[in-house]
């Protein structure tokens, strides 16, 4: 098998919270991978999820062998944030000089913002911070083009299609139908990959 991988192994990491389907969106693009003959390992941490906590997953994408699901400090190639705030929470750890960042601008806030027990920095503020951070990172407003379609959870999508842009996995939408349909409900394919395309010519 050819390596297309930009990096081997692939360090990737998926950040959001809790109902932004962060854990389809691994799943989905683990099962891309295993489709195509490379070898993967998924590991997740989930705070509090079910009440808009943070959820963050790892995978570890190669051509070579099996890898720890948990990768190394400072080692992250790219990480795709369905929410800003959980891409510097990220960054801060797996972060080094040539991470990429794919991000969505769209807020999350939690329950001490709201209340007014919290501040949630401006995301101006937030998109000058990401990019101190990474080696290059893009922007995008996925949820409201997932909400366009009906339904926000589309933005876990939106982001993958954004992710098979950049080149650096092997992510054609032909291989994603194949993964999809296997999913989600034989009605919901078509609008998946809607989201998957709008996703993919956002960058």
């Amino acid at each position: 098998m050819k390596n297309r991988l930009r990096c081997d192994p692939y360090n990737l990491i998926i950040a959001g919270v809790g109902g932004q389907g962060n854990v389809l969106a691994s799943r989905v693009i683990g099962d891309m991978m295993i489709h195509q003959g490379y070898q993967v390992t998924i590991g997740e941490t989930f705070g509090a999820s079910q009440r808009g906590g943070s959820v963050m997953s790892h995978l570890r994408i190669s051509a070579q062998g099996g890898f720890s699901p948990q990768m190394p400090e400072k080692k992250a190639h790219m990480v795709v944030a369905l929410e800003p705030m959980e891409a510097i929470r990220v960054l801060a750890v797996y972060g080094n000089p040539d991470v990429r960042v794919l991000c969505n601008t769209r807020p999350i806030q939690s329950v001490g913002v709201i209340c007014g027990e919290q501040m949630y920095p401006e995301t101006e503020q937030m998109i000058k911070w990401i990019t101190s951070l990474a080696a290059e990172a893009k922007f995008f407003d996925t949820t409201t083009d997932a909400l366009a379609l009906g339904n926000p959870i589309f933005g876990n999508i939106m982001a993958m299609g954004a992710l098979s842009s950049t080149g650096d996995l092997p992510m054609s939408p032909a291989v994603f139908e194949q993964v999809i349909k296997q999913k989600v409900a034989v009605d919901k394919v078509a609008i998946n990959l809607k989201a998957y395309k709008i996703g993919k010519e956002m960058i």
